[in-house]
């Protein structure tokens, strides 16, 4: 029987012993040459959830299915942590006739007890898994409560990490300021978005300018230094772009053009209404 082994350390496994990946791969082809199975290959994901599937090796390692037989890990909890990811991971091997055996627990998928018993142990894993995301959540909002500074978002546009801190990017505060003054004087977003494209300004990513990207600039109050997290403020939390006098005034034109655009769009509607009907 051909074996894929599959080992998988989160960036919090990394500290505790046993869950290295040298040492998940050791015991792993120590086991496949005990049961006399031959290795297919070997796959690994370091730094990476198991809650999603979206994992480099995972998704080559299920490409790759008709070359093994049996998929081998040291703990179910190294493939998934999701009980529905798993259970949809085991109907695909069922359906392309593959087994799966995880060494720790001593599962095997050909008995209708291995496999009840298995569910019952990813389900576990899963609650583990959502306890300590709560746990992050609420020591997240112990920090913004206590107003030290981000929570682990994105690098927004204007801004960069140094320290756990945001500082200011100078070229894309730059940016930014021109947005706004560009809305302030009546431009549309769609105005500011070629605009920015036509000067060979891209976004964060790297990607061009479209509406909905020069709308987050205009409502995201990050800009006047505000910090928003959950519903909690954090004020003062970083260096401002803009004035908290220029942001309000944008957010009131954005609420009058909005109204502007629906007034239109309900007279549009009326008016092919009336023409209907005569």
């Amino acid at each position: 029987m051909r074996a894929a082994i599959y080992a998988r350390v989160s960036t919090d496994d990394q500290a505790k012993e046993g869950f290295s990946i040298a040492a998940q791969l050791k015991r792993l082809n120590a086991y496949c040459k005990a049961r006399g199975w031959a290795l297919a290959n070997e796959y690994v994901d370091e730094g990476f959830s198991g809650r999603k599937i979206e994992r480099p090796a995972y998704q080559r390692m299920m490409s790759e299915i008709e070359t093994w037989d049996v998929l081998v890990v040291l703990k179910m909890d190294r493939i998934h942590r999701n009980s529905r990811n798993f259970t949809n991971m085991m109907d695909l091997l069922k359906e392309r006739n593959k087994e799966f055996n995880s060494m720790q627990e001593s599962f095997d998928t050909t008995t209708a007890i291995g496999r009840f018993v298995m569910d019952i142990i990813q389900r576990i894993a899963q609650l583990e898994s959502e306890q300590i995301g709560e746990r992050v959540k609420m020591g997240m909002a112990q920090k913004a409560k206590k107003g030290k500074g981000h929570n682990g978002f994105p690098e927004p546009y204007g801004y960069g990490f140094s320290d756990g801190h945001l500082v200011l990017d100078e070229a894309e505060a730059v940016v930014v300021e021109h947005i706004y003054s560009r809305y302030l004087d009546g431009s549309s977003l769609m105005d500011i978005a070629r605009g920015l494209n036509g000067d060979g300004i891209s976004t964060k990513k790297g990607r061009v300018w479209e509406k909905a990207t020069v709308l987050n600039v205009l409502t995201n109050p990050i800009y006047c230094g505000t910090l928003v997290w959950d519903g909690i403020e954090q004020q003062r939390a970083h260096p401002a772009i803009i004035e908290i006098g220029v942001f309000t005034e944008a957010q009131r034109l954005l609420g009058v053009r909005r109204r502007q655009t629906d007034q239109t769009r309900s007279g549009r509607v009326r008016s092919e209404g009336g023409v209907a009907d005569a």
